[in-house]
């Protein structure tokens, strides 16, 4: 018996939804037990499927970590590629990248965990992330930071390399240490006001009052 398309179509977005949901499960599994840590079987089991659809959709586990990887930076240099678009037309772009990176590291603290494991230490995972993302990023990021710098005193002179540095630190520390800072304030890192209090005090710091 031949298949419809519409059994087809369905057979298609069923293993879109499948893989896609292994690359989430994978991040978080990767950012909390490390490379060596999250075997294929727990991260199959923490996803709720057969261990064998690992290497059907990815091949090897290092793949597996490679696209998830490369799925977290697409959506970080989505985020970035609207702020450098804007920034051509409307004021303060530096304020909107620094609100855009805290609402994602926010949703996606797994990015900020997985990043500190890998970027610690010497090695072909670190090498392969700092070549494929971060150097273009940086790049990005320094775009931007060059801008404010002419704009908002308290930046002028400041080495742009460490001011990246300063900045990512203070915008994903807080959320790579979510538990720490939920048991210090009583607050969930998670809420929707935490996240906008956190934005306003980075742009305060970096950029000052309007």
């Amino acid at each position: 018996m031949v298949a419809s398309g519409s059994e087809t179509r369905a057979s298609r977005e069923q293993e879109t939804s499948t893989r896609e949901h292994l690359l989430d499960v994978a991040l978080q599994a990767f950012a909390e037990l490390g490379y060596d840590g999250a075997s294929t079987r727990i991260i199959a089991a923490r996803a709720g499927v057969n261990q064998g659809l690992i290497p059907y959709y990815f091949g090897t586990k290092e793949k597996l970590w490679r696209e998830a990887v490369d799925r977290a930076f697409a959506t970080l240099r989505s985020e970035l590629e609207v702020v450098l678009e804007e920034g051509e037309v409307t004021s303060r772009p530096m304020e909107r990248m620094i609100r855009r990176l805290v609402r994602f590291v926010a949703r996606r603290p797994e990015f900020a965990r997985l990043m500190s494991e890998e970027g610690k230490r010497e090695g072909p995972r670190m090498r392969w992330i700092v070549d494929r993302h971060v150097r273009p990023m940086h790049a990005a990021t320094l775009e931007l930071v060059g801008r404010a710098q002419g704009e908002h005193p308290a930046l002028v002179g400041l080495d742009p390399v460490h001011l990246y540095y300063i900045l990512v630190g203070a915008v994903t520390q807080l959320f790579h240490q979510g538990p720490e800072f939920r048991r210090l304030s009583g607050l969930d890192p998670s809420d929707d006001a935490v996240i906008d209090a956190h934005a306003d005090a980075l742009v305060q710091v970096f950029l000052g009052s309007r």
